[in-house]
């Protein structure tokens, strides 16, 4: 059997990412219930991050200990990924010593070149195209709260980013309708958007695509290595900072999310984050659940 790797959600069946959600849900069950479950006992997880992140670190890191396994963390100063060495030869070196591998990086076309040569799954925990971890733990926040996410509709308010892109990708898998709003120059890729035109639509008007929603999402407005675009990101976003009088606009249950780190004042308002209608905590602890029931399929 070939190696499986996640790079996108489109690596694995709708069928398969469903039963992940599943898993991901009791899986924290058990954990809540204090029940030992060790199935990557001796299993070691490679976690490579040449971008910073306090959320994937700690839950890939706790997933595996919650696991039996160990997490070896390599930040940028202790690889030569690209730089020193080409990417096919660190793929090969790493993934003949590790059980499966975690990255985070900027260019998507690294992480598919590493995965080419890589004899171990490869997990991709973001890069500048996709960000699909987080869609597992988005995805399994609003079926513990609400039930299934199939033909509901999902507002993205802000930037068409890698989170934008994951979003498009679970609308295609998940079969959910998915309105963004975006400002002029700044739509997710004709590549990603494309191939979703069926239950995909561009807004300009993120008070249009609030309306009748059942979840509404949103990012920051300047990513990691676009610090220099602030001023002009900030112009070119205003208005689309999620109020309650956006959320108001959605369905009466509607749950708000965020990947975070958020800027409360910018993309969402405190009493929206901080609110009843914000599903965020839930959604960051559910990254843990989420990622051990993704390498539990993996490896298992």
């Amino acid at each position: 059997m070939s190696t499986r790797h996640f790079l996108t959600l489109l690596d694995l069946s709708a069928t398969e990412l469903e039963q992940i959600i599943q898993r991901a849900i009791e899986l924290k069950a058990m954990h809540k219930a204090g029940e030992i479950f060790e199935p990557l006992k001796n299993r070691v997880l490679g976690m490579v991050f040449e971008k910073s992140s306090t959320r994937t670190r700690v839950s890939f890191e706790t997933a595996m200990a919650h696991f039996g396994g160990q997490a070896i963390f390599l930040s940028p100063r202790d690889t030569q990924l690209g730089r020193g060495e080409a990417i096919e030869d660190s793929a090969r070196v790493l993934s003949s010593m590790l059980d499966v591998i975690m990255i985070r990086t900027f260019e998507h076309e690294k992480i598919e070149q590493f995965a080419q040569h890589s004899t171990v799954p490869v997990i991709n925990a973001l890069t500048d195209l996709y960000h699909p971890c987080q869609l597992l733990a988005d995805v399994q926040t609003y079926v513990e709260k609400r039930g299934s996410i199939q033909g509901k509709t999902v507002a993205w308010i802000g930037d068409g980013n890698n989170m934008c892109h994951s979003y498009i990708n679970a609308a295609r898998q998940f079969d959910f309708r998915l309105k963004i709003a975006c400002p002029e120059g700044y739509d997710p890729q004709p590549a990603v958007l494309n191939n979703a035109s069926d239950r995909v639509e561009i807004f300009r008007s993120p008070q249009q695509a609030a309306q009748q929603a059942d979840l509404i999402v949103t990012d920051v407005w300047t990513s990691m290595g676009q610090e220099e675009e602030q001023a002009r990101r900030e112009a070119a976003f205003n208005g689309f900072i999620v109020t309650t009088e956006m959320m108001d606009l959605a369905n009466d249950d509607a749950l708000f999310m965020h990947c975070l780190p958020a800027h409360r004042g910018e993309e969402v308002s405190a009493d929206v984050i901080d609110g009843p209608r914000s599903a965020v905590w839930d959604e960051a602890e559910n990254r843990l659940h989420a990622q051990k029931a993704l390498l539990e399929f993996l490896l298992t």
